[in-house]
């Protein structure tokens, strides 16, 4: 079986036979070119692993070749060989961009392990590529399922502000995906290339949370026994997702809009600012706005982050949406399970057409897993939904009728009592089934009297 192919750029004919000859009893498939012009017509022909090239070509300069072999050839590792090395060309090769200089004759046993690490980085660099493509497609704009009008004004918008470099709020309830809107923008917008660093504020307390956005130096208080980079230099160049920033303290909310306006922080244990320069998404399910009056969110803040803002709609505000949705679902954990679904019985279908969705697209899809889960036959039909699933069917106790006219919080009350059934009162897996960290879970729970 052959290991990889590789590409021999060498003018001297019986040194190149030779090296092309090793090579290949090494079950590597081998091409070869006696000159540079030959070399990168190859290149831009066929697809190869490694290139080796001889520094002093006929028709070229070797080293100078290697941003042509780079950029023709993005995923193939370049392999200088020279007759008289030297330090300062090695550094040059690697600064260049090459993998490895060797020196031909003297370093004829070290061939084989430099093609065997650069056939390794190779492969990386091709399935780094292939799951940047994968996560690239996989968050972007059209693969926002649906087709409702709400869901396309607020996907319109995004695709607008998506160019632009202004911070975005994303506003609406729990479950509405506000975190597959904000890959989308990341991944359409100039940033694409860097990182997308996501925290979901309610997830630590004020002093941890302060640590994981800023970092630290080596010293800095008991245990920060090594420098630890914040979540603000992870996402250099990149964006910043910010998950319901309405939990985040109001002392820390002034550091983050210092960092905001400067561009600049210091982390603890640290004499000088480090500069920054990240986007910020931030999202929430709270009335920023009413959490300004109270007193919980700083109103500079408020409008720092919220230059353009973006309601997403609750999946009840959307329900053409959900036959789309249900078969996206069904396709997604019928493929991991490794089951086969051929049908989903039209009663099935209604009874999700008509529920209201308290936990939106995450309650929905939680529903349709639980059934492609229960389900033994070919179809899924309504016996594999809950009992407390739409229409006239039977509640558990102590769950009311659905009432449009319930105020949010008082929805938001019930989902919650019905979660923690559901999960029978285990707060750490509820808190993870809606989607919030348990510290806020444990507020929801005190405040509502749960």
């Amino acid at each position: 079986m052959k290991k990889g192919r590789l590409l021999v750029i060498d003018d001297e004919d019986e040194l190149r036979r030779l090296i092309v000859q090793l090579l290949t009893l090494e079950k590597y498939e081998v091409e070869e070119a006696d000159s540079a012009r030959k070399g990168l017509a190859k290149l831009r022909d066929e697809e190869f692993d490694v290139i080796l090239s001889d520094v002093m070509l006929g028709d070229a300069n070797g080293l100078d070749l290697i941003p042509q072999y780079k950029e023709i050839a993005p995923f193939s590792e370049v392999v200088m060989m020279t007759a008289f090395g030297s330090i300062e060309d090695g550094v040059g090769a690697i600064k260049a961009g090459a993998f490895d200089y060797i020196t031909k004759g003297d370093e004829d046993n070290k061939i084989i392990p430099v093609i065997e690490r650069a056939l390794e980085r190779a492969a990386m660099q091709r399935r780094i590529y292939r799951l940047e493509n994968q996560l690239s497609e996989k968050y972007a704009f059209d693969n926002l399922i649906g087709k409702s009008q709400a869901l396309s004004k607020a996907t319109d918008m995004a695709r607008k502000v998506a160019v632009a470099d202004s911070p975005v709020l994303l506003t609406g309830e729990t479950g509405t995906g506000k975190e597959l809107f904000a890959q989308a923008i990341h991944n359409a917008s100039a940033r694409a290339k860097g990182a997308f660093v996501a925290v979901n504020c309610s997830a630590f307390a004020r002093d941890l949370l302060e640590s994981e956005m800023f970092g630290y130096k080596a010293g800095a208080f008991t245990g920060a026994t090594k420098n630890k980079k914040g979540l603000f230099e992870e996402a250099e160049g990149g964006t910043l997702f910010l998950d319901e920033i309405g939990e985040m303290d109001v002392n820390l909310q002034a550091k983050i809009l210092r960092a905001l306006d400067s561009k600049t922080f210091i982390k603890a244990g640290d004499t000088k600012p480090t500069t920054v320069d990240v986007r910020i998404i931030a999202a929430t399910n709270r009335d920023l706005l009413a959490e300004i009056e109270s007193g919980n969110f700083r109103e500079d803040l408020y409008y720092r982050i919220s230059v353009i803002n973006i309601h997403i709609p609750p999946l009840r505000q959307r329900q053409e949406d959900i036959p789309l949705l249900v078969e996206h679902f069904v396709g997604v954990f019928a493929n991991r399970m490794n089951r086969r679904i051929d049908k989903i019985e039209r009663g099935f279908m209604d009874k999700l057409k008509t529920y209201p969705y308290p936990g939106n697209i995450r309650e929905l899809r939680n529903i349709v897993e639980r059934a492609v889960i229960l389900s033994e036959g070919l179809s899924l039909s309504p016996s594999v939904l809950p009992q407390d699933l739409g229409g006239n069917s039977r509640r558990s106790a102590g769950q009311a009728e659905y009432d449009p006219s319930l105020p949010l919080a008082e929805v938001e009350k019930q989902h919650i009592q019905r979660v923690l059934e559901y999960m029978d009162g285990n707060k750490t897996r509820a808190a993870e089934a809606l989607g919030i960290g348990a510290a806020t879970l444990y507020r929801k729970i005190d405040a509502y009297n749960l």
